[in-house]
């Protein structure tokens, strides 16, 4: 059964945005929790203003998650408040160990003093593909394979991952966690690839493509991230594990370039095709190969199916970001303006 009162953890973030959206479109009772850090950006939620409640604090605080347990009432928490930039991680790999591990770690002892008054409840933790290391040319990654993190920000999402299934089965929380691909679509921060890529055509500026633009990655439009969320917090098995993919693999290079030929049919460049633009930089320290998943499990159990390709889910972002400056804008002269990150080693 669907849950009704749910705390959404990271929900001013790209993926808890779009979560919270959905969960208030539906009529659930909803409490974001977010720290509004560089990334938590309330203007994501203007769609559903008045539809959710909003506690600002750190998942690091005991005694402020505890009372907003205690407060709210809460049959789920879908956690997916994370530092989550691999090249931030680079740089700062500390904060990344502290609010995914040691954030977790909080998060879960609130969870557990809870659910052992209210047992109506469960933990929801939503992760990445990118604990499971590099895949080769062949090959995707299971709900069974081996974690082999290579990154700071892997790391710590791995040792989450490990701290949410030690709870369930030492304690027997109730748990279910999702690792899915990468992300994109609207409101996404623009530190990352598409986001940045999309506002520096706009901007003129250089794209920047790291080593060659070998590195492959397997796209998951957010809305459908979002749709199967929800489904697993339905139908999904306590203790169990679920991948999310989209079965869209492309290189970074042939990301930027279907950027490019989208804007050069929706808004044509006077000086001529935005993949002249391209810039070839340097490769990010630890940078993994592949990744791809194996939906197989959610789509079987669960009867999961992604609406968007990749072709129809870039479109629908390059669109969004053209006809909404008004939230990217912002950003981008007071937050982030596009600079390399994650080049200190």
């Amino acid at each position: 059964m669907a849950s009704k009162r749910c705390i959404v953890t990271g929900g001013c973030g790209f993926i808890g945005s779009a979560l919270v959206r959905r969960l208030c479109r539906e009529g659930r009772d909803v409490l974001v929790v977010d720290k509004l850090t560089y990334a938590g950006v309330k203007e994501s939620l203007k769609e559903v203003d008045g539809l959710y409640d909003l506690l600002v604090a750190d998942i690091c605080d005991q005694s402020r998650m505890d009372r907003a347990f205690a407060e709210f009432r809460p049959d789920t928490v879908f956690h997916l408040a994370a530092e989550s930039h691999v090249d931030r991680s680079i740089d700062g790999p500390g904060e990344f160990v502290r609010t995914n591990v040691v954030g977790t770690a909080t998060l879960l002892q609130s969870a557990l003093a809870w659910w052992r008054k209210n047992p109506a409840f469960v933990f929801q933790h939503i992760s990445t593909d990118e604990v499971y290391g590099s895949l080769g040319a062949e090959g995707f990654f299971t709900e069974a394979t081996p974690y082999s993190p290579h990154s700071p920000y892997s790391a710590s999402k791995a040792a989450s991952d490990h701290l949410v299934r030690a709870w369930h089965d030492t304690y027997g929380l109730p748990v279910r966690i999702t690792n899915c691909s990468n992300n994109y679509g609207p409101y996404h921060f623009p530190e990352k690839l598409i986001p940045l890529v999309i506002l520096n055509c706009l901007d003129g500026k250089p794209l920047p493509v790291y080593g060659k633009g070998a590195n492959v990655r397997d796209w998951l439009y957010v809305e459908d991230h979002v749709s199967a969320l929800c489904l697993v917090n339905e139908k999904g098995a306590d203790g169990e594990t679920y991948n999310v993919g989209g079965h869209n693999e492309r290189t970074n290079l042939e990301v930027v370039q279907a950027i490019c030929a989208t804007l050069d049919e929706l808004r044509p460049r006077a000086a001529g095709p935005y993949s002249d633009l391209i810039t070839y930089v340097a490769d990010r320290p630890g940078h993994d190969l592949r990744y791809a998943i194996d939906p197989s499990k959610l789509m079987d159990t669960l009867g999961w199916r992604p609406a968007e390709s990749f072709d129809t889910g870039i479109r629908k972002t390059v669109r969004w970001y053209l006809d909404n400056d008004w939230w990217w804008r912002p950003i981008r002269e007071q937050r982030y303006a596009g600079g390399r990150l994650g080049a200190k080693v």
